[in-house]
Parts: structure tokens; sequence; C-alpha cells
């Protein structure tokens, strides 16, 4: 159990914030990040290439495989995972820095990194983004307009499955039919959960 430095400061709040490919979880978790009083959304680590406008840090945290590879032997890393051939995974010591300083830390991660957060953080918060329906995510999945029509298609395949594993694991379901309300949704579920080791 993690022990924060200062007794008299409450301790953090982590929030795992999930949902197929293409439905918004990236835009409410910014939303959330401006509106939420020391809140931040968490860089994670991967092994995939660089683009040409990301930054190291700011986007992820780019390293070679070796390196992942290393840190996961450490046990550096509180959740990782392989995906359509790279590595994803979240900074363990990153992550305990914010919930000791009583910060609430946002995990934009996939359904499997989130059952491996919520197996170490049982108090995690676990919020699934929903689309208001398969027709609507395919349609967001178009627009995006960075992969084949077979990509695409194999993401929506993923996203029908991720939506089965999530019903078991995540206690917050939030349909993203309107951003607004969305966001205020999730604000509302965060501001009403307890910090990690908190009763």
């Amino acid at each position: 159990m993690i022990q924060a430095r200062d007794p008299e400061k409450a301790r953090g709040k982590l929030v795992v914030v999930s949902g197929p490919s293409g439905v918004g979880k990236s835009t409410i978790c910014r939303q959330v990040v401006r509106r939420l009083d020391n809140a931040y959304l968490s860089v994670s680590m991967t092994t995939r290439q660089k683009g040409p406008r990301e930054q190291n840090g700011r986007e992820y945290w780019f390293l070679s495989r070796e390196e992942f590879r290393k840190r996961i032997e450490k046990g550096a890393l509180l959740e990782y995972a392989e995906v359509f051939g790279n590595l994803y995974g979240t900074p363990k010591d990153k992550t305990d820095e914010g919930l000791h300083a009583g910060r609430t830390v946002i995990l934009e991660i996939d359904v499997q990194g989130g059952r491996q957060v919520k197996a170490i953080y049982p108090q995690a918060v676990m919020i699934f983004i929903l689309p208001p329906s398969a027709k609507v995510l395919a349609e967001r999945m178009g627009h995006r307009g960075r992969e084949t029509a077979e990509a695409a298609a194999r993401r929506l395949r993923g996203a029908n499955s991720e939506i089965a594993a999530a019903s078991q694991l995540y206690d917050n379901m939030v349909i993203n039919d309107d951003l607004e309300q969305a966001v205020t949704e999730v604000i509302r579920i965060i501001e009403h959960a307890p910090g990690i080791g908190e009763p």
C-alpha cells in the first residue's frame, strides 16, 4: 500500500479511462484535466516510432524495445501491453509520485491495462467510454482517415470484444453522445470517488 509522505495530505486518486478506438476518450481526458484542479494525464511509454510532430515526454515516452523490456524486468511499469506490434506501458514511478503528492492521475489505457492496474490498486476509479451505437463508432473511425478499410474493420471487431470485457471490470460506463455531457459525467464520477488508501 502507498505511504503518503505527508500524513495530513489527502492521497491522490487514480483514474483509468478506457474505450474503443475512435470513441473520443482522448478529447474527454484533455477536457477533464483542464477543468479539474490538481489532475494530470499520465504519459505512456511506447516502442512505436515517433511521429514527425510528436515530442518525447509529451505524447509518449519513446523507447527502444530493449529499453522497454528492461523496464518490464525491473517491475517499473504499472501496466503494459502489446498492441498492433508495438509495446505500450505506464511508468510506475511517475504514477506513484503523483499519488503521493495528492494529485489525480488519469491513465488513458486499454482494458487489458485497466485489468492490471485494478489488480494493483483496487480503489482505482474505472471509467469506460461508450459510443452511442456501433454505427456511430464505425462512422467516427471512418472520419479519422488514417487507416485502410481493412484496418478500420479490425479495430471495430476489437472494439466489440473490448466493450464486452469492460462490462465485467469497469464500475462506470459513460456514453459519449454529447461531449460536454460526457465530460461533466466523468468529472462527477472522479469528484465523488475516494482517494487511494482512503476508506
